[in-house]
């Protein structure tokens, strides 16, 4: 298809595994004729009917209840929790409970299921609609939590995510929604731990996910009218992480920059940072560099620019870097 949106991919992707698998079922707050917040399910319940494509109470904690007990009776449920901070109402079901039933039934019960979070900034909105959670999830086992930075890996992901016999948080750059490519439809699933090396470099390693692949590659670009080659790696995974990747990448260009919306204060960047000084320390030519945001609450949309990572932060740190 020809320049469809990141929100257009995602609801092709959903519309696709709806038709293909009856155990399919989406549910969400407003999520049917409106079609959400943002459009991504627009047009499914008129399709699939309203058993199968239905909104919910304001009540986030219900709703990942409802995930949990529909993957109990061999439904796939995707459940869409309308904006990143309104889902810390369902975080004692999805922690106490979704990440760990399966282990706790011996493997008994799949929880077969996926979350959808719609996350991050830029969107010009306040905090509670700008938040990046994806630390509260990575860090709880029994949790797999993924995230796209293109309209192919939204297609692609969610696909995936939907089939996988594990719980899966998918975290939705909002910012990116309206990002437009090229997908060439049905595309085949992506496995759900692998990351994606996006750009190849020579000098330093930039390392980002979801909202900040875009902002890496548009460093990259104007380091290369300077003379710097950057390689840019999309994590895709945040849970579990590709190391592997990571470290090929890192071994060849000895220096790395880590990106996210995220604090910088316990982001994910500090896990990663933590690995690659541990198993590379012979390797690297300087301490990793970690980009994101200061440890306060989100600010008011006019001053977000000044708050979120942009290609001149990063840059910097690349500078920082290679004159160690």
């Amino acid at each position: 298809m020809t320049g469809i949106t990141m929100g257009k991919a995602l609801n092709l992707a959903l519309h696709d595994a709806l038709e293909r698998d009856d155990h399919v079922v989406m549910f969400g707050e407003d999520v049917g004729k409106l079609g959400g917040v943002f459009r991504v399910s627009d047009g499914l319940q008129d399709e699939f009917g309203r058993e199968r494509v239905f909104n919910t109470p304001l009540a986030e904690a219900t709703i990942a209840a409802l995930a949990l007990g529909l993957a109990m009776k061999g439904f796939r449920p995707v459940a869409e929790m309308q904006f990143d901070a309104f889902s810390y109402p369902s975080f004692q079901q999805v922690t106490s409970n979704i990440a760990k039933y399966h282990t706790r039934t011996g493997g008994a019960v799949n929880m077969q299921l996926v979350i959808r979070i719609p996350y991050g900034g830029n969107i010009g909105a306040i905090e509670q609609h700008s938040e990046s959670p994806e630390t509260y999830y990575a860090h709880t086992a029994g949790l797999k939590v993924v995230t796209p930075s293109t309209p192919e890996d939204a297609y692609r992901l969610l696909t995936a995510a939907i089939q996988d016999p594990d719980p899966v948080i998918f975290l939705e750059p909002k910012a990116r929604y309206w990002m437009r490519q090229d997908v060439e439809l049905p595309a085949t699933p992506l496995p759900l731990d692998r990351a994606n090396v996006v750009r190849e470099g020579r000098d330093a390693t930039l390392i980002a996910y979801g909202p900040t692949v875009q902002t890496a590659l548009a460093a990259a670009e104007q380091g290369e009218a300077e003379g710097v080659s950057l390689e840019v790696v999309d994590l895709r995974s945040l849970a579990p992480l590709d190391m592997d990747t990571l470290r090929t990448s890192v071994r060849k260009t000895r220096r790395a920059v880590v990106v996210h919306e995220a604090p910088v204060f316990m982001g994910l960047g500090a896990e990663i940072a933590a690995q690659l000084m541990h198993d590379l320390f012979d390797v690297l030519e300087a301490p990793i560099e970690r980009i994101g945001n200061a440890t306060i609450p989100y600010p008011p949309s006019r001053f977000e620019k000044l708050f979120l990572p942009d290609a001149d932060r990063i840059l910097e740190a690349v500078d920082r870097i290679r004159e160690y």
